[in-house]
């Protein structure tokens, strides 16, 4: 039996667990962390608990009565240990407001329920065929005070998505309002050139990753320049490498946009530091 938790309990995943009134179904009025396990424990957990703190706030909602960064990361575990995932997994908590009223909430209280699965990988692995991408070119991203939050609104990810599958690519890149390349349909972007990382601001609208402040932290440890700015197609064309980032997948490098063709020397090197970040916490 696989379990999710919701509301203080472990229930039965392929039982009914949130209400046809759920704000997140109704309204899209909620947001979600994607977290990664390695050796059975959610890693990088200080980074997401701060971004929920922050899209609570952003989002008005008031969090629940006694949640703290222990008592989070203690439901986690246990519901990692209750599925029985000892190595390689990934966890989403899905938040939303209480359910009542209309586009006008009742209340801002919010709820959450938490799933895991497990992986076949433990550790982050680098993709051994580099990913096709191409620029989505029907959606442009508003920049808003919420674009930087994982909205569980994600239409314009879905249909960059379609997009992708439809020209037979890897993943879309999507731009934002001022034709910025911002990100991937799930991941962060950045770029090499002669060595130094640069990667979109999060006034450009990119989602605020965790991955994001991780690869930065790794390759300013490392001695690597990163610099976040705006980037064009032109800044790709002109790149030696791009590689896309994540939660759950840490870097999976790109082999071409259109016509041109990348390295991913640094995407390995990244890759390489992360495991031994992981692997240096118990």
């Amino acid at each position: 039996m696989n379990y999710v938790f919701y509301k203080g309990q472990y229930l039965d995943s392929s039982q009914p667990t949130i209400s046809y009134q759920n704000r997140a179904f109704r309204y899209g009025d909620g947001f979600f962390e994607t977290i990664r396990v390695i050796n059975g424990k959610p890693r990088f957990l200080n980074g997401h608990f701060e971004r929920v703190k922050d899209s609570l706030k952003a989002y008005k909602m008031k969090a629940p009565d006694g949640f703290s960064l222990e008592s989070w990361q203690a439901e986690i575990q246990q519901l990692l240990d209750k599925n029985e995932i000892t190595e390689g997994g990934r966890v989403r908590v899905t938040f939303s407001r209480s359910s009542g009223g209309f586009y006008l909430p009742k209340d801002n209280e919010a709820e959450y329920v938490i799933e895991a699965f497990p992986l076949d990988n433990n550790l982050f692995e680098l993709n051994g065929h580099g990913k096709k991408v191409d620029i989505f070119p029907d959606i442009q991203k508003q920049i808003t005070p919420l674009s930087v939050f994982k909205s569980v609104n994600c239409e314009i990810y879905i249909q960059a998505a379609l997009f992708a599958r439809e020209k037979n690519i890897d993943d879309a890149l999507i731009q934002n309002t001022k034709n910025g390349i911002i990100e991937a349909t799930t991941s962060n972007l950045f770029i090499v050139s002669n060595g130094v990382l640069y990667t979109p601001g999060l006034s450009d609208g990119c989602i605020a990753g965790t991955m994001r402040m991780e690869v930065i932290n790794v390759a300013l440890d490392a001695g690597v320049k990163v610099y976040e700015c705006s980037l064009s197609p032109q800044h790709l064309l002109a790149a030696d490498e791009i590689f896309l980032t994540n939660a759950i997948r840490g870097v999976q490098w790109v082999s071409s946009y259109r016509t041109k063709r990348y390295f991913n020397d640094m995407a390995r090197k990244i890759t390489s530091l992360l495991n031994d970040r992981v692997t240096a916490v118990a």
